[in-house]
């Protein structure tokens, strides 16, 4: 809904900014080009099952030779570090528990970031498949190496902890390593098995089904959950959970897969070489609408283990991008056309603001406040050309309609007169709103980077709450509707009385201010900045302008 609605607030402002220029010149006026290709996957076609496809999530898979422990009683061995608090439980050796001990929670009820819904039964657990077979191995019981809390302090070598689990009726045994590192989100993972027979097992990594709420407002943390692959062939796929309506497959081989909401991430991702990639993943409706049963299948590595590692934590860019192959692109910037243009964009911009902050040593309110200013002032020569570009279109207006006037009854005429006095003069209806044009891509860019940049979440600035959420006594958006209206003003006095200009004087204003109400505060602090900063160019120019004008009744 935001998105469409800033959709419509860029294309009403690039057509006052165009409608402008063209009301002062007979020029046409091309209609826009609707229509974008939607952000969604095809599903995979139904029929026999392909090796790239996991089997069905089962509650419990009984197996010959294999004893199955009853799925309650369940221990939960907490890992600790001053960054995160992990669950690991005995049955299954699955993760049940990730919270994040830097991020407070803002859904009901105090506390850390809680990345597992309470209602799951794991947000990752493991599957043995061979051949037909599936061993459910959260209907075993494994024995952790320490019963109690592993505790990490900052700084600490990485900890591995151990869980096992030896069938006492049979062979089977299977063991997952986990490997914490107190200063990181990334947990390396081991899973060993034997007493197959001789068998080539494949291990079924289940995901999901969603991650916990833990913004302000649940609706917008839903809308953004998602899961994401990287495959070696067609690169990154991003797939809405409320789009899953019937399984979907996504062919292999994979770099990661990953569940996402708005700033926090659940992620497996294969271990380096050739032969540790993901074969594939399958998508399940998980019979609600922001929910969906993933598994992932890994086939073993060389030495007969599966090895891959799990990140749980934020989505900030800096660690994603440590961990490679493109994670800090899973949360994909913008819509799909502009995506080659706002992705590079976004991480440019998002690593500006984060460098001025962290060298400047500024709050982020003030670092948007000086990244609007910076803007104008990078862009006071194009802005200058354009606007006196603009002046000399107006000033052509009598001569225009002089023209217009004379040979009204002779349109080839009027076309040859016309043609020769752009050429004379250098008309170019256009030429005074494209380089105005040029700070709409950093406009559209902040928009999006405010809907998933986590360094603004929760940041307060003077009266505001959160930099990432609206403002809640709608300060900003009027300041920003009275800087778009100063400057229409200012503008106006230099130009020709014109009803369609004075019309838009008002009403692109108070527009923009109701679109911009539920906007990110801090996108409407760059922007509002950015208008205040061009108003002494504006007053600038229009004192030239004025001043044009009074040579020219002068000399007449």
């Amino acid at each position: 809904m935001e998105s469409r609605r800033f959709l419509l607030a860029i294309v009403l402002m690039v057509a006052v900014i165009v409608g402008t220029n063209l009301l002062f010149g007979p020029a046409r006026v091309q209609p826009p080009v609707e229509g974008q290709p939607a952000d969604t996957a095809q599903a995979a076609a139904t029929g026999e099952a392909r090796p790239t496809e996991a089997p069905a999530r089962p509650a419990t898979v009984p197996e010959a030779g294999v004893a199955q422990a009853p799925v309650v009683g369940a221990d939960t061995v907490i890992i600790e570090s001053p960054l995160f608090r992990y669950g690991i439980s005995t049955n299954g050796a699955g993760v049940v528990r990730a919270e994040l001990r830097q991020f407070e929670s803002y859904a009901e009820g105090d506390g850390a970031v809680q990345l597992v819904p309470e209602e799951a039964r794991a947000l990752i657990g493991y599957r043995i498949a061979v051949g037909e077979r599936v061993i459910d191995l959260g209907s075993l019981r494994f024995e952790p190496e320490q019963a109690g809390p592993v505790s990490l302090a900052e700084g600490d070598a990485p900890r591995t902890v151990e869980f096992v689990h030896a069938d006492p009726a049979g062979e089977f045994v299977a063991r997952v390593a986990y490997t914490f590192d107190p200063d990181e989100y990334v947990i390396g993972v081991r899973v060993t098995v034997g007493g197959l027979g001789g068998a080539t097992p494949r291990l079924l990594i289940d995901m999901g089904p969603t991650l916990a709420v833990n913004e302000a407002n649940a609706q917008e943390d839903q809308r953004s959950l998602a899961y994401v692959v990287n495959s070696r062939r067609d690169g990154i796929r991003s797939v809405p959970l409320r789009d899953v309506k019937a399984d979907r497959i996504e062919e292999g081989p994979l770099e990661w897969v990953a569940l996402k909401n708005k700033y926090f991430l659940a992620a497996v991702l294969a271990g380096d070489g050739e032969d540790q990639a993901f074969g594939g993943v399958i998508a399940r409706d998980a019979a609600g609408e922001f929910t969906t049963d993933l598994t992932a299948t890994l086939p073993a590595g060389s030495g007969g283990a599966f090895d891959f590692r799990i990140y749980l934590g934020p989505q900030q860019y800096e660690r994603l991008a440590a961990l490679g192959d493109g994670l800090q692109d899973v949360n994909p910037y913008g819509w799909r056309p502009l995506r080659p243009i706002i992705r590079p964009l976004g991480h440019a911009i998002t690593w500006a603001l984060v460098s001025m902050h962290r060298t400047l040593g500024l709050g982020y309110g003030w670092v948007l406040i000086l990244f609007g200013v910076l803007i104008r002032i990078i862009l006071w020569p194009l802005n200058a050309r354009a606007m006196r570009t603009q002046m000399k279109n107006m000033a052509l207006q009598p001569r225009l309609q002089e023209i217009q006037q004379k040979y009204k009854n002779d349109p080839e005429k009027l076309q040859r007169e016309m043609l020769r006095l752009y050429r004379e003069e250098g008309f170019s209806p256009f030429g005074g709103c494209l380089p105005m044009l040029i700070p709409f891509p950093v406009l559209i860019t902040l928009f999006f980077v405010f809907q998933n940049t986590i360094e603004f979440r929760g940041v307060e600035f003077l009266w505001l709450p959160d930099l990432s959420r609206p403002d809640p006594y709608y300060i900003l958006p009027l300041l920003l509707g009275g800087s778009m209206f100063l400057m229409q003003r200012i503008s106006a006095k230099a130009t020709p009385p014109n009803p369609q200009m004075k019309m838009m004087m008002y009403f692109m204003p108070a527009f923009m201010t109701f679109i911009f109400l539920n906007f990110a505060s801090g996108l409407n602090l760059y922007y509002t900045a950015q208008n205040l900063a061009s108003i002494p160019q504006q007053i600038q120019l229009t004192r030239e302008r004025q001043r044009q004008q009074q040579q020219s009744r002068s000399r007449g």
